[in-house]
């Protein structure tokens, strides 16, 4: 078990990063909100999850040991695998997915894609016990104060290798989207938006 993974981050993409360990170049899955705190070249530490198939070896990483645990806990759930587990944090924080599952909100898990009613109402009755209260009421990773996503967002898109000119008109492209988001918009969902803006201006 690969318990996480420390070092430079050599490479970053919409999904994942590479970290150099020693050496060699770790893949590691990551959510946006997650490689909204990466830079390259910066060093970085990842809390891992090792996924075993019979033809693939896949790294999951996150920011912190609680989403790491989040990620595993979820997939004790019937029909949940790596990727929609990934999913569900790129949607929510951990907290907020505690929230969900322990006030039976149906409406928060039908947000995730892949999850439609029937599977949002398994869902809550499978995770119920499982993930446990909320730890606390401080903000996700990416979740920065209103007047912060502008500048976290430009610099998670330069990191991604983007211009300076194109990651400021992505961010201005997704301005509206954030201002309707209320009083502190997660990057991790405003990130995604502006990669769409950037890949459909290619």
């Amino acid at each position: 078990m690969i318990a996480f993974v420390s070092g430079t981050v050599a490479a970053l993409a919409p999904d994942a990063a590479v970290v150099e360990v020693g050496g060699v170049g770790m893949s590691v899955q990551c959510t946006p909100d997650t490689l909204s705190t990466l830079r390259l070249g910066q060093p970085a530490k990842l809390h891992t999850s090792l996924v075993v198939r019979e033809d693939s070896l896949t790294l999951y990483g996150f920011a912190d040991d609680d989403a790491r645990q989040v990620f595993v806990l979820l997939q004790t759930a019937s029909g949940v695998g790596p990727r929609l587990a990934q999913a569900m944090l790129a949607v929510h924080s951990p907290d907020a997915l505690r929230r969900a599952v322990a006030t039976g909100d149906e409406k928060a898990l039908t947000a995730v894609p892949g999850i439609g009613k029937k599977g949002a109402q398994k869902l809550l009755l499978e995770l119920k016990d499982r993930l446990g209260a909320p730890v606390g009421t401080a903000p996700a990773i990416g979740a920065p104060a209103a007047q912060g996503w502008r500048d976290q967002l430009h610099a998670a898109l330069i990191g991604l290798g983007y211009a300076t000119r194109e990651a400021e008109e992505a961010v201005t492209a997704v301005a509206p989207q954030a201002e309707a988001a209320g009083g502190t918009p997660q990057v991790g969902p405003l990130l995604k938006a502006a990669l769409q803006t950037l890949n459909r201006a290619r």
